[in-house]
């Protein structure tokens, strides 16, 4: 059998790989895994751990999709701010939540999500396309040559961030769980422009979230097992953003929907 360390650190290559791949961080995976190794662990210190894990993960797949010129700034800079608020009374609040209920709320939302993905897993699936809510207009090209031209309610992005970055923040779980569903289905987001600007915001956000843990104390009860994970994960974020420019927009959606509602069921009946 592995020691607890290697098997901490392997978690974390997967975490971020997959995480990477389609936009989301990894703490939706990573905050059940958690909650299964260490049953007797309190739920901020899960969700301190969490979120540390997230801030790697994000600043790591960043750096990576940086790179690759996939990255929207300046609505990513917005989104990021927007989340700010959110996100600092969200880790606060999660001292309060006892683990059974937490559990099953955490179930619920990512059960809720993955429905509405399986549903309707094409980009803008959800969008009004009303051209009088549309008020900006985004063209990019990557360093592949693929262009992007996409047009959205930036006043909606800057609201639906708020709620994500206390959802997230909350919960433990990133909140690029919610955020690339909606920059795809609400927003119209490119799949691939989603992923890499929702990393970009979880950098921004979780780093609030982690502060906000360190200066109450929390995340020293969980340092050791944080350290392991945060390695795989920096690793496992540039292999999740290098492969990600070899899948279909659709499949990442579909990626996404699967692993949600398996972790969710999980969480919320067993």
């Amino acid at each position: 059998m592995l020691p607890i360390s290697i098997e901490l650190i392997i978690l974390g290559f997967l975490v971020g790989g997959f995480g990477t791949l389609i936009g989301a961080g990894g703490g939706f995976i990573l905050v059940p895994v958690l909650a299964l190794i260490f049953p007797k662990l309190p739920t901020n210190v899960i969700t301190s751990i969490s979120l540390f894990i997230v801030f790697l993960n994000a600043f790591s797949g960043s750096a990576a999709y940086g790179r690759m010129k996939r990255i929207d700034y300046k609505s990513g800079l917005a989104f990021g701010l927007a989340t700010l608020p959110g996100s600092i009374i969200g880790a606060y609040l999660t001292g309060y939540v006892k683990r059974e209920v937490f559990d099953i709320i955490l179930g619920c939302v990512l059960i809720i999500i993955s429905i509405f993905l399986f549903i309707k897993p094409d980009e803008g699936a959800y969008a009004t396309n009303k051209p009088y809510k549309i008020n900006t207009t985004r063209n990019i090209t990557d360093a592949f040559g693929n262009k992007y031209v996409y047009s959205f309610n930036i006043k909606q992005g800057i609201i639906l961030s708020f709620f994500v970055g206390f959802v997230s923040s909350f919960l433990g779980i990133g909140g690029g769980i919610i955020h690339v569903p909606a920059l795809i289905s609400l927003l119209d987001f490119p799949a691939h422009i989603a992923t890499a600007t929702s990393h970009f915001v979880l950098a921004i956000m979780a780093l609030s979230g982690t502060i906000v843990h360190l200066m109450n104390g929390t995340l020293q009860h969980g340092w050791r097992t944080a350290l392991y994970l945060g390695g795989g994960v920096v690793v496992g974020a540039q292999v999740g953003a290098h492969f990600s420019n070899r899948v279909k927009p659709k499949a990442i959606i579909k990626a996404l929907a699967v692993a949600l509602i398996v972790v969710g069921i999980r969480l919320v009946f067993f």
